[in-house]
């Protein structure tokens, strides 16, 4: 009779602990990028961060307001076209997500912002550079990179004082990324008394680009920055090698990739581009991210294309905001949020400002050797 009673006690004891498992929070990240489309390895990247991320928050088995938690992943493809990043979003919403990290693109991010934004559910974006998408005066929305007034302004005084820029060409894709981008080089340029000699655009699907080529080789350009991503500079190389252009090639972090010289062909000469990634460390804070990106490439078997270690630290800084208000709720976490300060991440320390921007953020300067990409500076 003991026996069974004993049996019976373990039995309920361990529906009772099933129970308990069973009332763990959980917590909904939503991500969203391009993971299908011209520049879904890039999309890649940034949901392969958010996945280590969140697996990584799962093993610390932290507690939000005395509760267990289990946080899990919600990805989302906008394929880099902002009426799917804003389908994205309302699919998130009516998941209630707790919060969202994302999107990749300029072009999606800033119209989905405002969907965040009526649902009141914070977003962090990894890698949206364009000034437009903190200040719409959303109190729900952040970034954790420098912007474009930063980086392009920042690309533009290089051109003239570093590489010397006599003539310069500048052309974009028209997307809010690349014509944003565009527009603070040649201010930059202009600012250091440099010259802009043409101004051509295309779009982000565009292949051809004999005819902007042609018209900007007449005018002899030293100088040709791009506005635009990896998957349509890299043929851009191809066509000026093949007309005979051989001026310096830049671009903001929309080229900056480990794949560009594959996109390229082997066009690409020995320190012809100069591009810049929105981030970047130096000092001790260099090896959180060089260890960050050895545990990625032993995780998934890629290395690391760009954003990656951006959108894991914003999943950690969502994280950490909850942590800290004790709840998951978004009206209670993100005050706390908001007064993000000194948050010491893989990408560096964040501290977001009253618009949800970066404090000092910094720009790394890249160049490209051998088809590998090399650090020039880290510059704030």
């Amino acid at each position: 009779m003991q026996v069974k009673l004993n049996v019976v006690v373990g039995a309920v004891a361990a529906l009772l602990s099933g129970a308990a498992v069973s009332q763990d929070m959980v917590v909904k990240i939503g991500h969203v990028g391009p993971t299908s489309g011209q520049i879904a390895h890039l999309g890649k990247d940034n949901e392969l961060g958010a996945r280590l991320a969140i697996e990584d928050l799962n093993a610390k088995g932290l507690s939000i307001g005395g509760k267990k938690v289990k946080f899990e992943l919600l990805a989302e493809d906008d394929a880099g076209d902002p009426k799917q990043g804003t389908a994205a979003a309302q699919k998130l919403v009516d998941a209630k997500v707790n919060g969202v990290v994302g999107h990749l693109n300029s072009g999606t991010s800033i119209p989905a912002s405002k969907v965040y934004s009526d649902a009141g559910i914070p977003q962090i974006s990894p890698s949206a550079t364009n000034p437009k998408f903190t200040r719409n005066g959303y109190k729900t929305t952040f970034r954790v990179v420098a912007d474009d007034v930063h980086l392009g302004g920042t690309l533009g005084k290089y051109s003239v004082a570093q590489l010397k820029g006599k003539s310069i060409a500048v052309i974009d894709d028209r997307t809010a990324y690349g014509q944003g981008v565009a527009d603070e080089f040649e201010k930059g340029v202009k600012g250091a008394g440099g010259k802009v000699v043409g101004r051509e655009f295309t779009n982000d699907k565009a292949t051809d680009f004999t005819a902007i080529l042609t018209s900007l080789k007449s005018k002899k350009p030293d100088v040709v920055f791009f506005g635009g991503m990896d998957a349509v500079a890299g043929p851009m190389l191809r066509q000026m090698k093949q007309l005979g252009i051989e001026a310096k090639f830049m671009g903001g972090d929309g080229i900056c990739t480990g794949e560009l010289p594959k996109l390229a062909a082997g066009t690409m000469g020995d320190g012809q581009v100069v591009c810049a990634e929105a981030g970047g460390v130096e000092g001790e804070a260099k090896k959180s991210m060089d260890d960050f990106r050895a545990k990625f490439k032993s995780k998934f078997n890629v290395d690391v294309q760009i954003y990656a270690p951006y959108v894991y630290d914003a999943v950690n800084v969502l994280a950490a905001a909850m942590v800290k208000a004790g709840s998951a709720e978004p009206a209670k976490y993100l005050p706390v949020l908001a007064k993000t300060a000194g948050y010491k991440g893989v990408t560096g320390t964040i501290t977001f400002d009253e618009k949800g921007d970066i404090k000092n953020g910094a720009l790394t300067l890249y160049t490209y050797k051998g088809g590998a990409r090399e650090q020039i500076a880290v510059v704030r």
